[in-house]
């Protein structure tokens, strides 16, 4: 029996819906729903379909559910829900037809056109889309003939992929998460971006996953610091709500010099290393127009090496349509020439493990140890946040003796590791997966409504 089904349009002006004879339940059927629109129905089976049901064209109208398509039939009471319908929620919309999201319409394009090979709806909108009154949203799709506005009930879920932090914040937009999720009780996963100081407290609690985080201090002091380039060597400071390494010192004390020195990425985006003859030196020059107090200290690494440059890992692990975290993709990040990070952005190079470790035992082992780290801390953030988490972006190192450390985690991670033409299997097994997770997520608010308001709350 197929889990999708393609939806024929009748010419018939009654409301009777035909489904094939397997999908028959001991229900009576006399309602049918898409997004947060219901209708009454009559259902009757049909022995010779097989793969599609049949429906009247004013009830798809009525509906508004799209004429042609493909969709997962869920049973309920006495509902047969349609769909699920995903609504993609963003900002930065245009008035350009060919780029109505700007730069993003391509990283949004590519959600949009799987949706159907996984028998979903999705659009993407943005809160000036909403007609309250109504209950409807006008919507981008994105299909062969490009992008194209129509109208939408409210979604099952909503698929929060927002820009940045500083968008995140408008009241506007916190307006419309919070009606959509009180009012209507609508799932909405992904939300807010995390704090690295947040998630480093969660997680140095929990025993199973605190062995993966280097030593890090929250507002450090001069002494703090000093401390830790004792021990360390070389420290990493970030700040606590940074992204794409921006912002991002490696600071390094030579014993026999006695002179600190520091490598950072400046405003021309030009790869620096800097001496200075004391910390306060360097706070002074590097500090003019930062806080040290909206930053961490972390301890340096001793990373394994390619050709002299320091290695890390990116790994996206994402809950699938059972609610299960699983791995997505992986890829290594060699560092550029001088740079303080791994970011593309400051000249780093994504491989694979296959073109990192040459000895197959060794590969296996990296694979193996990665893959654990990033499902137990998965697991412990999700088990920690409030809210529905359905995929993370992690930065692990590995030391010179093996051992995984976590730098950060990303709930709304970039994609550029899929750039390299070996993770193009896993550019799409991760999308597939974020929408996936949708479909987990709509099943869980028709059978279990009560955990959604629970875990939301």
């Amino acid at each position: 029996m197929t889990d999708i089904y393609s939806i024929n349009i009748s010419n018939s002006k009654d409301n009777i819906v035909y489904l094939p004879l397997t999908t028959r339940t001991n229900n009576e059927i006399n309602t049918i729903s898409f997004g947060t629109i219901n209708r009454s129905c009559e259902v009757r089976y049909l022995p010779e379909l097989k793969d599609y049901i049949v429906i009247p064209e004013q009830l798809c109208k009525d509906l508004q559910l799209p004429s042609d398509g493909k969709t997962h039939l869920i049973f309920h009471d006495q509902t047969l829900h349609l769909g699920p319908l995903i609504g993609i929620f963003t900002a930065g919309f245009t008035e350009s037809p060919l780029r109505p999201i700007g730069e993003r319409s391509i990283f949004f394009a590519k959600f949009l056109s799987l949706d159907q090979s996984i028998g979903l709806f999705t659009f993407v909108f943005g809160a000036h889309h909403i007609d309250w009154e109504n209950g409807t949203v006008e919507g981008f799709t994105h299909g062969k003939n490009g992008w194209k506005k129509s109208r939408f009930p409210f979604p099952n879920v909503v698929y929060d992929r927002l820009p940045n932090r500083r968008i995140e914040n408008h009241q506007a937009l916190k307006l419309v998460k919070k009606r959509l999720t009180e009012e209507y009780s609508i799932p909405w996963y992904n939300p807010g971006f995390f704090n690295k100081w947040s998630v480093h407290q969660l997680l140095i609690h929990d025993s199973k996953v605190a062995k993966y985080l280097p030593d890090t201090i929250q507002k450090p002091t001069i002494s703090q610091m000093e401390e830790m380039l004792s021990t360390y060597q070389n420290i990493y400071l970030k700040p606590v709500n940074g992204s794409l390494g921006l912002g991002v010192f490696q600071l390094m004390y030579s014993r026999e010099e006695n002179t600190y020195y520091s490598r950072y990425r400046d405003d021309h985006e030009i790869n620096r290393l800097r001496k200075y003859p004391s910390l306060e030196h360097f706070l002074k020059v590097a500090f003019k127009d930062r806080l040290l107090s909206s930053y961490l200290a972390q301890q340096g690494i001793k990373l394994i090496r390619l050709e002299g440059k320091a290695i890390d890992f990116r790994i996206h692990t994402n809950k699938d349509e059972h609610g299960n975290w699983k791995i997505t993709a992986l890829a290594a990040k060699v560092a550029g020439k001088g740079s303080v990070t791994t970011h593309l952005n400051n000249g780093g190079v994504v491989k694979t493990l296959e073109e990192i470790y040459e000895d197959p035992q060794k590969r296996l082992k990296a694979f193996h140890d990665l893959t654990e780290a990033a499902i137990s801390l998965s697991e412990s953030i999700d088990s920690k946040i409030t809210g529905f988490i359905g995929e993370i972006g992690f930065d692990f190192g590995i030391d010179q003796e093996g051992r995984v450390w976590m730098f950060e985690a990303n709930s709304k991670p970039g994609r550029s590791i899929f750039s390299h033409p070996e993770l193009k299997d896993a550019d799409l097994l991760s999308r597939k997966s974020s929408l996936q997770y949708g479909y987990y997520l709509t099943k869980k608010a028709i059978f279990y409504p009560e955990d959604i308001i629970n875990e939301e709350a």
